[in-house]
């Protein structure tokens, strides 16, 4: 039998201290993304707990969106695109209507010291700042400013460009083991400066919406925090009530 971690806190529900248990191992690297976890059977033994106890855990930590099920496999890791969340403010078609991924330009990567409202986020002034561009149909579309602990990215800043694609999560994982669980967006309005002005090619001073994003491993540490910056005109939001 597997014990339960020893900060487990006794006074929970088995299937929430089992809960618990698997998001635990998860953040320690035990399963990647493409391992399919033990199946209910196996962990039911493992923790000598019922097969519907377990279900309920797993289940739990599918309802949060950490882990799927895949029918006819087992249950995996759940690879979320958070990147690709932005465009459901900005929304990326072609000019065709066709929904598209924007590319992506780099244009510096650097280790420096960060500003104090990101050091305060982030928990270190040791960074490495990125900048980089988002295109659409080679047109600008978004300008983002994201920093990373140097720490936990070691050596992001020489990566060839050729092996950055157009979505940085994935590079994040495959390179570095950080899994981003999840994300805080807070969208802003504000006007273009100079810098930003140029990117996009708008004018300075242009009505431009803001989204800030603070990223999260699955141990709940803040692994990056961005910004991305697009014409006001191309920002769309949409809610469904009732």
């Amino acid at each position: 039998m597997t014990a339960f971690s020893p900060l487990s806190d006794t006074r929970l529900p088995a299937y929430q201290r089992l809960r618990d248990d698997i998001a635990r191992r998860i953040a320690a690297g035990e399963w990647g993304p493409d391992d399919v976890l033990p199946s209910e059977n196996k962990l039911s033994a493992e923790h000598a707990l019922s097969v519907g106890t377990v279900r309920k855990a797993i289940q739990q930590l599918v309802d949060e969106g950490l882990l799927e099920r895949r029918q006819g496999s087992g249950t995996f890791l759940r690879k979320p695109a958070f990147d690709a969340t932005l465009f459901r403010f900005f929304q990326a078609r072609e000019a065709d209507g066709a929904p598209s991924i924007p590319s992506s330009r780099l244009i510096s990567r650097e280790r420096v010291v960060a500003p104090a409202f990101v050091a305060a986020a982030l928990g270190t002034d040791a960074v490495i700042r990125i900048e980089r561009l988002r295109c659409l149909s080679e047109q600008p579309f978004l300008s983002e400013t994201l920093y990373i602990p140097a720490d936990r990215f070691p050596g992001f800043e020489t990566i060839p460009e050729t092996e950055i694609g157009p979505l940085l999560y994935p590079v994040y994982l495959d390179r570095f083991g950080i899994f981003v669980a999840r994300a805080e967006d807070e969208v802003r309005f504000g006007t273009a400066d100079a810098a930003t002005a140029r990117r996009l090619d708008i004018a300075e001073g242009a009505p431009v919406a803001l989204i800030e994003r603070l990223a999260f491993a699955m141990s709940g540490e803040p692994v990056e925090w961005r910004i991305a910056c697009g014409p006001a005109d191309r920002f769309r939001y949409r809610s469904r009530i009732g």
